[in-house]
C-alpha cells in the first residue's frame, strides 16, 4: 500500500454554505406512515419557534470529499462553483484552512452559491432545504485535461442539475490522466442521468452509492427477470444478499456493474453496514455503533475514505474499517466536516 500523504488528488462536486438548526423535541413531531417507509417531520404553522442553535458550516459534496481527502494526508485540489458572494469566499477560506487548493474554483457570474438549510430533530436524520446554485451550471468547456495532470486519484461526488451532464467528459479525461477515479452519484442523478452514469462507468475504477441508489440503477441494469433466488432469500445474513434490490439479485447487480468498467462497487445500508463487491465476490462490513448527532455527511465521509485507501492500493478490508471509522466519526458531530478524522487519529483507531 502507498502512504497516503505521497498521493495527489482533485474533487469535483458541489459546495454550499450549510444552515443548520436544532429544533427542541417539544417543537416538532414525527408521523410515520404505516403502508409506506416515508416518515415526516410537522412543525406548527404560522408559529415562531425557538431553536436551541443555529448553527452556518461549509458543506457540499465536493467540499466534505477534499477536507476529509486533505486530513488524510493526500495533496488535495477541490475544483468546485460558487457564486460571486459572501458565501462563495468563505467556502474558499474554510478550504484553504483545511489545506486545500483552491486554485481551481470557478465563480459563476449568475448564479449564487448553494445554500442549505438543516432542520435537526430528535429523529437526528435531517429534513434540508437546497439551492443548488452556482453548482447546477458546469460545463464540459470548464473541465480541462491539465485539471487531471498528475492526480493519482479523481473523487466525483454528487453533480448537481445540468452539471450532471459532464459526468462522461470528467471521468474520461480523469482515466486518460491515468487517475483512479472513484464516483458517488446521488439519487436524482441516477434518477434522470441513468444512461450517462452507465457511459461513464467505462472509465470508472469505483463506483460508490446508498442501497437506495443502487436500486434505482438496478432498474436500468438489470432486467425483471432476474429475481433473487429462493436458496439466497432463504438465508439469514447480511440483508441485502438475502432480499436483493427491489426483487433483483444483488450479487447480479455487482456482476453487471462491474462489467461496465468499476473494479469495486461500494455500496452503504445505513445502520446495517457496507458491501464492497468485485467480480470475485462480495465483502460485507457491519456499521458499527456511535452517538447520532446528524446523518448529513456520513456518506461523502464513508465513500471519500474508502476511495482514498482504494486508490493507495489497500485490501477491501482496510478500506471498509476506514471508511467506517471517519463515518462514525461525523455522525457524531452537528455537521458535515468538524469531525473527519484525521490521518494519525484514524491510524490509531485501525491499530485498535
Amino acid at each position: 500500500m502507498k502512504d497516503l500523504k505521497d498521493l495527489t488528488a482533485l474533487t469535483i462536486g458541489s459546495a454550499t454554505i450549510d444552515i443548520i438548526a436544532s429544533v427542541e423535541d417539544q417543537d416538532i413531531e414525527r408521523m410515520t406512515m404505516h403502508n409506506a417507509t416515508s416518515s415526516f417531520l410537522l412543525l406548527e404553522e404560522g408559529r415562531k419557534i425557538d431553536v436551541s442553535s443555529i448553527k452556518s458550516s461549509v458543506g457540499g459534496g465536493g467540499t466534505n470529499s477534499a477536507v476529509a481527502l486533505a486530513r488524510l494526508g493526500y495533496h488535495t485540489s477541490a475544483f468546485v462553483k460558487t457564486g460571486k458572494d459572501i458565501e462563495g469566499a468563505k467556502i474558499k477560506e474554510e478550504l484553504k484552512a483545511e489545506n486545500v487548493k483552491t486554485n481551481l474554483m470557478i465563480l459563476d457570474d449568475r448564479l449564487a452559491t448553494g445554500q442549505a438549510i438543516m432542520i435537526m430533530s430528535h429523529v437526528r436524520n435531517p429534513t434540508i432545504f437546497t439551492n443548488r446554485g452556482a453548482n447546477t451550471s458546469l460545463t464540459t468547456d470548464e473541465i480541462e485535461p491539465d485539471l487531471f495532470h498528475q492526480k493519482d486519484l479523481v473523487y466525483i461526488a454528487s453533480l448537481s442539475g445540468n452539471s450532471a451532464a459532464c459526468l462522461t467528459h470528467i471521468t474520461r479525461l480523469a482515466k486518460e490522466a491515468g487517475a483512479f477515479v472513484a464516483t458517488n452519484p446521488g439519487i436524482r442523478q441516477i434518477t434522470y442521468w441513468a444512461g450517462d452514469i452507465v457511459e461513464a462507468l467505462m472509465h470508472v475504477d469505483l463506483l460508490s452509492i446508498n442501497a437506495v441508489e443502487a436500486e434505482q440503477l438496478a432498474l436500468t441494469l438489470l432486467p425483471k427477470g432476474q429475481p433473487i433466488s429462493a436458496e439466497r432469500a432463504a438465508i439469514d445474513g447480511p440483508l441485502l444478499l438475502d432480499k436483493g434490490l427491489g426483487g433483483r439479485s444483488f450479487e447480479s447487480f455487482v456482476r453487471e456493474v462491474c462489467k461496465l468498467g468499476p473494479k469495486i462497487v461500494l455500496v452503504t445500508n445505513g445502520a446495517e453496514g457496507a458491501y464492497a463487491g468485485t467480480s470475485d465476490g462480495i465483502r460485507f462490513h457491519p456499521a458499527g455503533k456511535a452517538e447520532v448527532v446528524n446523518t448529513a455527511g456520513a456518506g461523502d465521509a464513508f465513500a471519500t475514505t474508502f476511495s482514498a485507501y482504494a486508490a493507495a492500493g489497500a485490501e477491501l478490508e482496510t478500506c471498509l474499517e476506514a471508511a467506517t471509522a471517519n463515518a462514525l466519526s461525523v455522525i457524531a458531530a452537528p455537521d458535515t466536516q468538524s469531525s473527519l478524522l484525521r490521518l494519525k487519529e484514524l491510524q490509531t483507531l485501525l491499530r485498535a
